[in-house]
């Protein structure tokens, strides 16, 4: 079994999900304010579920072929497929958080805004607890989601062991090489991790909060 792959994938997936959540939230959040512009916004920011990989790498490779960040090149490297792994993961970080703000009765936010709290406030202390469920949801889809990654991290990272070579091309490489024992270990260990991210995701999301009691 290729370990070096498997912790690859899940330090690419935890690095992603950490850094997708601030994002998530805050386009999630901005997301209610806007009108007429709203329909083509969400259309852009849901194309990743809809393209294939492959015309996301490629528009990545156009993008930031030449690019280096401190002297790092974008492409062949772990910097590259994070950047490429974020932009894949951007419906499923701000979905579930979108629908979870939504949820949220008005009366709330307006009984707070009553009571003279700002916006910030209302979003800390009100907003941001009770979406916890979308929050939660959306990290356990982001992670999940980026194990699984496997067009758009090969064609922008290769498969540079210890570097850019993840799990799921660690499976494809053993099955090219008629290794079925070593990428089905390798399979095994993904579809246990993964089921428990969906898990979490459809026990969390599955239970409708009883916003009533944010005005008691």
């Amino acid at each position: 079994m290729d370990i070096d792959a498997i912790l690859l994938s899940l330090k690419l997936a935890f690095c992603t999900m950490a850094l997708m959540l601030p994002f998530g939230i805050w386009i999630a959040h901005k997301l209610m304010n806007l009108n007429r512009s709203r329909p083509w916004v969400e259309a852009a920011l849901a194309l990743p579920l809809v393209l294939p990989p492959t015309v996301l790498g490629y528009y990545f490779l156009v993008s930031f072929g030449n690019t280096s960040i401190f002297g790092v090149p974008l492409v062949f490297s772990f910097t590259g497929i994070l950047l490429a792994s974020l932009i894949a993961n951007i419906p499923f970080a701000i979905q579930p958080i979108q629908r979870a703000f939504e949820a949220i009765n008005p009366e709330i936010r307006e009984a707070a805004q009553v009571s003279g709290l700002s916006n910030w406030q209302i979003f800390r202390l009100i907003e941001l607890p009770l979406s916890w469920r979308g929050i939660t949801g959306a990290a356990a889809l982001t992670f999940a989601h980026t194990l699984g990654e496997f067009g758009v991290v090969l064609m922008v990272g290769g498969a540079i062991p210890g570097e850019t070579k993840t799990a799921s091309i660690a499976i494809y490489d053993k099955v090219q090489s008629f290794d079925t024992s070593g990428a089905g270990a390798i399979a095994l260990v993904l579809l246990g991790i993964s089921l428990v991210c969906i898990a979490l995701s459809y026990g969390v999301l599955g239970r409708k909060p009883n916003l009533r009691k944010g005005l008691s």
